[in-house]
């Protein structure tokens, strides 16, 4: 039997703990065997916008996930070409791994928007789309043709954001907003000052 890999990439400036709580999700759904965080350098829709270095998010992502069974943190699509489009991921991974099935793992929030992405169709072709709810979205805003590609986990979620926690350095220090080696890594490296 093939193994069920959800992949749930994203720039995580920084990893937070409604990260944390969405790989549990997915996990505990039942429809995938591990999920593969994957660092995205380059999001095509955050494009000239300013992001911590790489290796800082690459190592907050490994302490947010260390010692967590069946989650696997890479940093693969760096050696893939720029932007980083979800398609050519999807593509390398399945032609790496023919013996494995992938879900690309979403918030509720890019799913409504889905259809905005590059060649969103041919996604949808290639894999199935796992979501968890987010706070502030409706399902019954998405595209139909995405829905259908769409199954949604149950998700307690948490009303938080990489981006307020970037504009408001109070929020690394807050109880349950990050993990404790995240908020220690982020005080010793003074990022988001």
């Amino acid at each position: 039997m093939k193994k069920r890999i959800g992949i749930f990439s994203g720039s995580f400036d920084p990893v937070h703990s409604g990260h944390i709580e969405a790989v549990r999700s997915f996990l505990e759904s039942g429809l995938t065997d591990e999920i593969w965080v994957l660092l995205t350098p380059d999001p095509p829709h955050k494009r000239g916008s300013e992001k911590t270095e790489l290796e800082h998010r690459f190592n907050m992502l490994n302490l947010a996930f260390e010692g967590q069974h069946s989650v696997v943190v890479s940093d693969i699509e760096k050696e893939l070409p720029t932007p980083s489009y979800t398609l050519q991921t999807i593509d390398h991974l399945q032609s790496t791994y023919p013996d494995h099935t992938f879900f690309l793992c979403l918030g509720e929030d890019s799913i409504q928007y889905f259809d905005t992405w590059h060649r969103y169709r041919d996604i949808l072709d290639r894999v199935t789309l796992l979501a968890v709810t987010r706070p502030g979205y409706n399902a019954l805003d998405v595209n139909p043709t995405v829905l259908e590609r769409t199954i949604f986990v149950e998700h307690k979620p948490i009303d938080i954001s990489s981006s307020s926690i970037r504009t408001d350095r109070q929020k690394v220090g807050e109880a349950n907003r990050l993990p404790e080696l995240v908020s220690g890594y982020i005080q010793k490296h003074n990022l988001y000052s």
